[in-house]
């Protein structure tokens, strides 16, 4: 079974390359946990698929290679960081991807592009070999057609790999298809409030106001729940994943692999010129936000704040599972925007909001394609659940699709 990569997996077979000009033609000298199971397991893999520059993006417009198009609409945005993977399943280019998500790029893309996609619990993938953004909120997960194929997937994909990895849970590896035929017959459906606030374009209003009435029919109940910090994750995580970028890309500094300036003065010059020329804007943006954020007289004010907001966000979503099973609501605000429609950073940090919570928290969640928006453009309702309940969300996700047919969809470009 043919499967392809994100290009911040590291891989013996192809270059990889994070999307930047920095890790241009680097072939690294071992593989990832994840690619490395996938393949023991008897998936063959087909290559790279293009993505935001060291995955930090909402559109896939900062990879140094050129833009991935959405196939539903190539004018418009497949969404980021993993947007050349979603919008590679989506065209049929290949029947399953990896991905990575931080603070949603795998969720988001899989909405805008009408496929399925999981993140699950952080620490239940390994992260040996992937490329790291911020390493308290990157995590891998698969995108394919069904929840049943990402079942499969994610089999493969998690275990624990304690040896190399600090953050990998010692969780045993679980069969996640053990659950799909269970019913959803009382299952509590959280609604919260804040999701469905001002801000939600009505046409995907509609649609997933139109996905939890099936949910209703299949017999489960509907149960409003608050998340009352879900618009401070946008500051929290903006300042938390840019600390830890910051960090995490020191290490690319022309000296031992990467990109390096040809004939610079001194060392200093060597590391401020290799460091300019590869590394994108956006790349540079958040290096410098994280910089700043870390430095003496700002990190108690910024840092060390959004880290107990952090905190914050993980209790409101422990109160909400008091009266709720899983989480539903919108992956985004709107469809698929046009590409280079939000040329503002700020205007695409704010269209990460109701992803980034479940990412500041750590738990698992999905996005799977329930109906079309404007310019019939795909819709994804995103599941949330608890600790290590993989299992559960990918169960409530089949158990819709088994009576709809929106993830058989196939857009009109192919």
């Amino acid at each position: 079974m043919p499967v392809a990569h994100k290009d911040v997996f590291v891989t013996t077979d192809f270059p990889t390359t994070a999307g930047s000009k920095m890790l241009e033609g680097y072939r690294s000298p071992f593989e990832s946990t994840v690619t490395r199971k996938l393949a023991e397991s008897g998936m063959v893999c087909l290559g790279k698929l293009n993505c935001d520059e060291f995955a930090m993006g909402s559109a896939n417009e900062t990879s140094a290679y050129g833009q991935a198009h959405n196939p539903w609409d190539t004018s418009r945005t497949p969404g980021g960081s993993s947007g050349g993977g979603a919008a590679a399943v989506a065209a049929r280019l290949a029947p399953a991807a990896t991905g990575t998500d931080t603070g949603g790029s795998i969720r988001q893309p899989a909405s805008f592009c009408g496929i399925t996609g999981i993140k699950p619990t952080y620490g239940r993938a390994s992260r040996y070999g992937m490329i790291a953004y911020a390493s308290s909120l990157d995590q891998a997960g698969p995108m394919a057609h069904s929840a049943e194929d990402c079942a499969l997937l994610l089999s493969v994909m998690c275990g624990p790999d304690t040896e190399r990895d600090a953050t990998s849970l010692d969780v045993p590896a679980e069969n996640f298809t053990r659950q799909l035929g269970d019913s959803i017959e009382g299952l509590r459906i959280g609604v919260p409030a804040q999701f469905f606030a001002d801000g939600l374009a009505d046409d995907v209003r509609t649609a997933i106001d139109a996905a939890l009435k099936e949910y209703e029919k299949l017999g489960a109940t509907l149960v409003p729940v608050q998340l009352p910090r879900t618009q401070l994750s946008v500051p929290a995580y903006y300042i938390i994943s840019p600390a830890e970028a910051s960090s995490n890309l020191s290490r690319f500094d022309g000296v031992r692999y990467g990109h390096r300036t040809a004939n610079p003065v001194d060392l200093q010059d060597l590391y401020k010129k290799s460091r300019a020329e590869a590394f994108g804007d956006e790349v540079q943006r958040r290096i410098m936000i994280g910089a700043y954020v870390l430095s003496e007289g700002y990190y108690d004010a910024y840092y060390l704040q959004a880290q107990k907001i952090r905190r914050l966000i993980a209790n409101d979503f422990q109160a909400a599972f008091k009266d709720c099973d899983v989480i539903a609501g919108p992956v985004a605000p709107s469809v698929a925007w046009q590409l280079g429609d939000k040329a503002d950073p700020l205007a695409s940090y704010l269209a990460d909001v109701f992803t980034l919570p479940a990412s500041l928290a750590g738990l698992p969640a999905m996005s799977l394609p329930v109906g079309w928006g404007a310019h019939q453009m795909p819709v994804g309702l995103q599941l949330i659940g608890n600790y290590l309940q993989e299992g559960r969300l990918l169960n409530v996700a089949h158990r819709f699709q088994q009576v709809t047919d929106f993830h058989q969809a196939e857009p009109k470009s192919i």
